[in-house]
């Protein structure tokens, strides 16, 4: 895929995470009995006199968050969390393979439609995107929600670094190899030339030989010195 697609699906990862946080917070932080709170929101909508379409739809989507809510069990709502933060290193991983595919291409022969700077520009704008996105989440998991979900972000970020340390050594090894290769097809290829040439040269004099010598027995004082037809015998 490319890095765009992939950017959408860490988008994709990240909005998911932040709607599990917020329904985790709102678990955590209700309190009462439901049935309570949906009658209180009751009397209170009805309190208002002919309600416009806008309140009505408000209305019943406070109504189905809190259902929702009385639903919901912390217990499977953290673990979708980590599913979905894992899903977002899946992404980040892609990502980034995808990013060093293209770094790879234009530290060699790139011949594709798009210029280099282009491309460039375009790693730049998707990696400045990931870090917002890894920001705005930081600060919701850390500082927006409860502590445990704080805690779970730490353990992720330590987990990422590890990826990212053991991915930059990764990625400086396959540059190196790929440098490498291009080198060898360049030898190969400037061996391949002097071959080319010194076998044009070598076919280039023979054939200057043998139209010299045509040229020598078919001369007017050859032919009077022999009495064999020019094209006898050309070597000899």
């Amino acid at each position: 895929m490319d890095p765009l697609t992939l950017l959408a699906l860490a988008n994709a990862a990240v909005a998911a995470v932040k709607k599990g946080c917020q329904l985790y917070k709102d678990i955590k932080g209700a309190a009462g009995d439901v049935k309570e709170v949906l009658d209180d929101l009751k009397t209170q909508f009805q309190k208002i006199p002919n309600p416009s379409n806008a309140q009505k739809i408000q209305y019943n989507e406070e109504v189905a968050r809190i259902q929702e809510i009385a639903k919901a069990d912390p217990n499977d709502v953290f673990t979708d969390i980590g599913n979905q933060l894992g899903a977002l290193l899946d992404a980040q991983d892609q990502l980034g393979k995808a990013l060093l595919a293209e770094e790879i291409q234009i530290k060699t022969a790139y011949k594709g439609e798009e210029s280099v700077g282009r491309r460039a520009l375009r790693k730049i704008i998707i990696e400045a995107r990931v870090d917002s996105m890894m920001a705005e989440l930081r600060e919701m998991m850390v500082y927006q929600a409860p502590q445990e979900l704080g805690s779970l972000w730490h353990k992720y970020e330590k987990t990422v670094e590890k990826i990212v340390a053991e991915q930059e050594i990764a990625h400086a090894e396959e540059l190196r190899l790929a440098n490498i290769a291009k080198c060898q097809r360049e030898n190969i290829r400037r061996r391949i030339k002097k071959q080319m040439t010194s076998v044009i040269a070598v076919l280039f004099i023979t054939c200057w030989f043998l139209w010299l010598m045509i040229m020598i027995r078919m001369s007017e004082t050859y032919r009077g010195a022999s009495s064999s037809p020019w094209w006898s015998c050309v070597l000899c």
